[in-house]
């Protein structure tokens, strides 16, 4: 029977452009439909004030092409979403992608047909396809929380979401704000809003560490010494935990002289950025050396907060590095103007939202507008919107009822021909993303063009292996803090989610070196048929 296409890819963010060049090289016809009217992914669609990447531009960003690298300029340390949005358009426009993407098109079904071994592909718009492959690239930050808080629907103002924020500007100048919510995007948006607002009221459900981004203009000497060396760069990241290019000090915390550990940790701040959790080899591993780098943050809210109450709200009681460890310009700072009032909610849940602003410990608070920055489903929930059926018509959000299972986050048990990238069980959102990206697509090409040569059709994990990785998973995770705590990688922040630690967290060297030797062993913990 013949098919659309050989794979339909879901999704034209990072993931799904490059997904869609690599198999366009090999000789494959690929479909991607994108919910978006343009490119981008996450950066089409957080366009909240201050979002901002936190990892180093120059390293966030693809290496499959070296012309690539060196023809784009980045301007800052840290690109800004309109820059990084330019950058992925950029890309669509030199790879002429755009013509095998569909825009404004939402995929609504996908049921693998055992009987023909292809699957068929339904849109919101009518459209049906049938693809040999479907492979989803719908990034694992992409499907909004908003939290059911009662009345939220009786505010008679603007409601936004930081994830889903209008394309047009949204101007707070001489309005009053609301702001519910202190994770990665209030943190980086807080700071400007509360430039442009008459007043802002933040409601603080968890108190969140962060560390200064110190961002700059990149110096063009700089720049140029990264593009001379960009190879080398890009193999020592490959040898890093995160994916990143910065130093790990290989000592332990509590091991170390007060005054001598005391020194890293301002160097570290003082550098800026996610680097700071790398001051000391073990602070996600011991307790003691963990409360060394909370201990040494708390203090800077000290120094920085003038008000004493607020700053002690401020302060995070969790251990540093379990939750997301966000990086700002400005945010502590942002609590000491006048027009900023804090109001920590986190032993009391906001009693309900009211048609002029929300009631909260007994006490009613007014504004004009409302900001949910409320983060995300993360991993799944895009996945598990889209109606997904594998063999026997079982759907992965029944497959997955008690927590995702994959083999390798790139394929489930039940599901043949499906491949998730970056899906929950792969290193993903505890790396730089954009090389966890690459190492996934390639691995998804390098797999059809085998299938291809074999005279294969069908690829599937086999039960036993599936169940191993999901032990690795786990026992990775078990060894660490950072499973210690009810973050979003585990799904605390939605109500019914099970709780699972959902990345790989035993580091992306680790993750490579597994998928190599699954490939080495053809395809190891596979059925082929």
């Amino acid at each position: 029977m013949s098919v659309d296409f050989d794979a339909v890819i879901v999704g034209a963010g990072f993931g799904g452009m490059y997904m869609l060049h690599r198999l366009r090289h090999k000789g494959f016809t690929a479909r991607v439909f994108e919910a978006g009217s343009g490119v981008g992914g996450t950066w089409y669609w957080n366009r909240y004030p201050g979002a901002r990447c936190d990892v180093e531009s120059v390293q966030y960003s693809y290496q499959f092409s070296a012309e690539l690298e060196q023809e784009w300029e980045w301007t800052e340390r840290y690109a800004t979403q309109p820059e990084i949005l330019r950058y992925a358009n950029h890309v669509a426009d030199r790879f002429d992608l755009r013509r095998d993407i569909r825009f404004e098109t939402r995929i609504a079904a996908a049921v693998f047909d055992e009987t023909a071994s292809l699957w068929r592909v339904e849109t919101d718009k009518g459209d049906k396809v049938t693809a040999r492959f479907v492979i989803t690239a719908m990034g694992c930050l992409s499907s909004p929380n908003t939290p059911k808080i009662p009345g939220l629907a009786d505010f008679k103002g603007p409601t936004y979401h930081t994830g889903n924020w209008p394309h047009e500007a949204v101007d707070f100048t001489g309005k009053t704000v609301g702001v519910i919510g202190t994770g990665s995007s209030a943190i980086q948006s807080i700071p400007i809003m509360a430039r442009q607002a008459k007043h802002l009221t933040v409601f603080q459900r968890t108190a969140n560490y962060t560390v200064p981004a110190h961002n700059k203009p990149l110096d063009p000497e700089y720049v140029r010494q990264v593009k001379a060396s960009y190879r080398e760069m890009r193999q020592r990241a490959r040898t890093k935990p995160a994916g990143i290019d910065f130093t790990i000090n290989p000592a332990s915390a509590i091991a170390t002289p007060d005054e001598e550990r005391r020194r890293e940790f301002e160097a570290r701040w003082t550098y800026g950025g996610l680097g700071f959790m790398a001051s000391f080899s073990d602070l996600l591993l011991s307790d003691e050396s963990n409360k060394t780098a909370a201990d040494f943050v708390r203090s800077k809210i000290r120094e920085v907060v003038k008000d004493p109450a607020t700053a002690e709200a401020l302060m995070p009681k969790n251990i540093i590095g379990c939750k997301r460890l966000c990086v700002d310009t400005g945010y502590w700072e942002t609590f000491n103007r006048p027009n900023v009032t804090l109001v920590d909610i986190s032993d009391e849940p906001i009693e309900r939202v009211t048609a002029s602003g929300l009631r909260a410990k007994g006490k009613d608070y007014g504004f004009d507008c409302l900001v949910l920055a409320t983060g995300f489903d993360a991993m799944t929930g895009a996945l598990l919107k889209v109606d997904i059926r594998g063999r026997g018509g079982v759907a992965l959000k029944d497959k997955w009822s008690e927590g995702p299972k994959s083999y390798l986050g790139l394929t489930v048990v039940g599901f043949p021909n499906l491949f998730t990238i970056t899906g929950p069980g792969s290193p993903s959102v505890l790396t730089n993303m954009l090389p966890s990206i690459e190492q996934h697509v390639d691995f998804i090409a390098d797999c059809l063009e085998t299938l291809r040569a074999k005279g294969v059709s069908v690829i599937e994990p086999v039960e036993e292996a599936q169940e191993a990785w999901v032990g690795q998973v786990g026992n990775a995770a078990n060894i660490t803090l950072r499973s210690t705590c009810s973050s979003w990688y585990v799904g605390a922040n939605i109500p019914g989610k099970p709780r699972v630690f959902m990345p790989y967290i035993g580091g992306l060297p680790a993750y490579i070196a597994a998928c190599e030797t699954v490939v080495k062993n053809d395809y190891e913990g596979f059925a082929l048929a």
